[in-house]
């Protein structure tokens, strides 16, 4: 077996970072081939990725997770699977919500039971599909029953938000991880989410670091496809391309991509991959790609990437911070700040080329909010909406193609010389030409 990362969700429980999805296998991506469905599972787990993530609700997936187990075994003996980890989500039906009981949850969770195959289930992620029914912290105690009485190992939570993710938390439910979008593309849980999961010992599960497959070379330098799109991943993730900013700039990004695995001798999605490994608290999760792309990856790109990632990550952290409540002409010294206020905007100058950040909104934009695009799928619901100004979109596309080109931050957020007797310069910080 190959050697994958791991972590900890919990003590003594273990997983690969990388997991293997199963929304493809329930439907809307063409016909499902099952013994080639059960050979893939196979190839994945003698790779090292031994965890497996599905749903109560995708169709016949926890079906195929059982099947795949019990042929494992039977080649490969009883003890062959001790690594494996199924992942499943209890999301009841949205006409469900107002009415569901206990009973039903319980019978919900033993049908999963039954469909693995196992005397308990190792995560159960729990996702609401609406908040203005407000049970979600009544069901999710029927679930902790369920888990003390030894029918489900861990408990967590699939898009909530912020808000309602800490009620959970507040209720005294132990939550040990979160699933959510997070890509180059979808960069929303960095802004509250991910310290909110750091503060409470919660880890990141993410989806769509690939956004389907659109960040692969396949999509470089192609023409925006046109509907109807070849499957539901497609359909979901250009709306995510929309949103970011539109075609062009997407093809921006991935050039950016391109160069970055040139240099590393990778693939494309393996540095979208890495980059949101890279980021604090977060497990990754994709699905569909290739086996050739999970071993091949040489150790050199795996150590420099990650150094890349990280400094990718305190630059952004710097333009968020950077344009936060700065007179219009500071950022270029053009107009000189009050004196109280030198001190603050010191430091922030030299990021000219800032954005906005995606959940904040300037004061005089307040007018110009309108709401984020809706899928109703479990992985990208009402709870996962937010509420921002599409004016600044092709801002904050540049700067997602900025965290993938490390050389580009390092040129523009390299720490100035300090002025004599350890005083520091004031005035723009403009890189030489």
């Amino acid at each position: 077996m190959s050697t994958v990362p791991r972590t900890e969700l919990a003590p003594g429980y273990s997983i690969s970072r990388m997991l293997k999805g199963g929304w493809q296998l329930a439907g809307g991506h063409g016909g499902i081939d099952r013994a080639a469905a059960i050979a893939d599972m196979s190839a994945y787990y003698q790779a090292g990725i031994t965890t497996f993530d599905c749903a109560d609700i995708y169709t016949g997936v926890e079906e195929l997770i059982g099947e795949f187990r019990r042929e494992h075994r039977a080649r490969h003996g009883a003890d062959s699977l001790a690594q494996l980890r199924v992942h499943t989500k209890f999301v009841p039906d949205l006409a469900l919500l107002p009415s569901i009981d206990k009973q039903q949850v319980e019978q919900t969770i033993d049908r999963s039971l039954r469909r693995l195959g196992v005397e308990r289930l190792d995560l159960v992620q729990f996702h609401w599909w609406d908040y203005r029914v407000p049970r979600y912290v009544e069901v999710a105690h029927w679930l902790a029953e369920l888990q003390r009485a030894g029918k489900i190992e861990l408990l967590g939570g699939t898009n909530f938000d912020t808000q309602r993710a800490r009620e959970l938390g507040d209720a005294g439910l132990p939550l040990r991880s979160m699933q959510v979008q997070y890509s180059l593309l979808d960069q929303r849980p960095r802004t509250r989410l991910a310290a909110w999961c750091a503060q409470a010992g919660v880890k990141l599960l993410c989806y769509g670091s690939v956004a389907g497959g659109f960040l692969s070379e396949r999509w470089l330098g192609v023409s925006e496809p046109a509907e109807p799109l070849e499957n539901r991943s497609l359909v979901k993730y250009k709306l995510i391309i929309d949103d970011f900013g539109g075609w062009d700039l997407f093809q921006a990004l991935l050039q950016a991509l391109q160069k970055i695995a040139q240099r590393h001798g990778t693939s494309l999605s393996v540095v979208a991959m890495r980059w949101v490994l890279a980021q604090p608290e977060v497990v990754e999760k994709f699905r569909g790609l290739d086996m050739t792309t999970v071993p091949g990856t040489p150790a050199e790109f795996q150590q420099r990437a990650a150094a890349d990632s990280q400094r990718a990550q305190a630059a952004a952290r710097h333009r968020r911070c950077a344009r936060r409540g700065r007179p219009r002409g500071a950022r270029r010294g053009a107009r000189a700040a009050p004196a109280g206020q030198r001190r603050r905007l010191r430091g922030r100058a030299r990021h000219r080329g800032a954005a906005w950040p995606r959940h904040e909104v300037r004061p005089q934009r307040q007018a110009a909010l309108r709401p984020v695009r809706l899928i109703r799928d479990p992985e990208f619901s009402r709870a996962s909406s937010v509420r921002h100004s599409p004016w600044p979109r092709r801002a904050r596309a540049r700067s997602a193609i900025r965290a993938a080109a490390p050389t580009t931050l390092q040129r523009w957020c390299a720490p100035r010389s300090p002025a004599p007797h350890g005083r520091p310069r004031r005035g723009p910080a403009r890189p030489p030409r």
